[in-house]
C-alpha cells in the first residue's frame, strides 16, 4: 500500500549535492493580482542530478506545465530561484533567457515541430545554424546513429513515420549538448508500440549520454519509464515514487484526488 500525504507533511525529494543539472528553490508563480490572482505554483523546491530521468505528474490544473515552463526558462517565476547547469536564469531578462534556452536547453514536444523543407540532418542541426555555432560532425554522426536514423538522414519529414519524426526531434534537442532536455507529452501523438520505443530512447540518453531529462505526462505507463516520478497537486509538491510500476503510479494519482 502506498502511503499518501498532504502538502503540509510531504518532505521534498533528496537534493543532489554538487553538479546539479536543475534546481528550483521556493518557486512561486501567480497570474493576475489581488484577490483575483491565481496561484499556479506554491513554493516548489526541486533538485535534479545530471543523468536523471524524471517524470512530472498530477491532476489537471496541478501546475505541471507551469513548472516545466518555469524550469526551462520559458517563463519567469513570480518569486523563487531557478538554476540550470549552475546558471541562475530566473532573474534574466526575456532576451537573455531566449539566448540561454537556445544554447543550453533542449525541448521535445508532442508536436514534432520539424520544418518540412529540411532533411533529417538539417532539422537536427537547425539550433546550431540559428546560433551560428560550429557543427561537430562527429557528434552529429553519433546522435543520428544513437536515435536509429543513419539510413534516413537525407530524407524529408514527409517520408518518415511519426516515431521517426519524434526521433529527429529528440536528436535536435540533444545536438547543443543541453543541461536539461524537457519533454512535454512526447508520446501523445504516437501509438503505444512506437511510444515505447521513443521512451526507451529517452531513457537511453540518460544512461549512455548522461543527459538529464524532465518529462511532463498524464500517463502512468509513460511515467513508469522514468527513474523518479514527482507528483504535484494544487501547485505544490505532493510526493514522489522511485522505480514505480504503472499500477503504483495510478494508485498514487488516485490518492491525490483527496486534495
Amino acid at each position: 500500500m502506498i502511503r499518501r500525504h498532504r502538502a503540509t507533511t510531504v518532505a521534498a525529494p533528496p537534493r543532489p549535492a554538487a553538479g546539479e543539472a536543475l534546481r528550483l528553490d521556493g518557486v512561486v508563480k501567480k497570474y493576475g493580482s489581488g484577490a483575483s490572482a491565481t496561484v499556479a505554483l506554491r513554493g516548489v523546491d526541486l533538485a535534479l542530478a545530471p543523468g536523471s530521468f524524471t517524470a512530472i505528474m498530477g491532476p489537471s490544473g496541478s501546475g505541471k506545465s507551469t513548472l516545466l515552463h518555469a524550469a526551462a526558462g520559458l517563463d519567469s517565476p513570480t518569486s523563487g530561484s531557478v538554476r540550470l547547469g549552475g546558471t541562475e536564469i530566473s532573474g534574466l531578462r526575456s532576451a537573455q533567457r531566449t539566448r540561454f534556452r537556445r544554447d543550453h536547453v533542449g525541448f521535445v514536444f508532442q508536436a514534432y515541430n520539424l520544418l518540412p523543407a529540411l532533411t533529417v540532418e538539417q532539422n537536427i542541426t537547425l539550433p546550431l545554424l540559428l546560433a551560428r555555432s560550429t557543427i561537430d560532425a562527429g557528434w552529429l554522426d553519433f546522435l543520428i546513429t544513437s536515435v536509429g536514423l543513419t539510413e534516413l538522414r537525407h530524407r524529408l519529414p514527409s517520408a518518415l513515420s511519426g516515431g521517426q519524426q519524434q526521433r529527429v526531434a529528440i536528436a535536435r534537442a540533444l545536438v547543443t549538448r543541453p543541461h536539461v532536455v524537457f519533454a512535454d507529452e512526447p508520446t501523445g501523438a504516437l501509438d503505444s508500440r512506437t511510444g515505447k520505443q521513443v521512451l526507451d530512447l529517452l531513457a537511453h540518453t540518460t544512461r549512455e549520454l548522461d543527459q538529464t531529462v524532465v518529462m511532463v505526462t498524464h500517463d502512468p505507463v509513460v511515467a513508469a519509464h522514468a527513474d523518479r516520478v514527482i507528483f504535484l497537486a494544487d501547485g505544490a509538491f505532493a510526493g514522489h515514487l522511485d522505480g514505480a510500476t504503472p499500477a503504483q503510479i495510478t494508485e498514487y494519482l488516485t490518492g491525490l484526488g483527496e486534495w
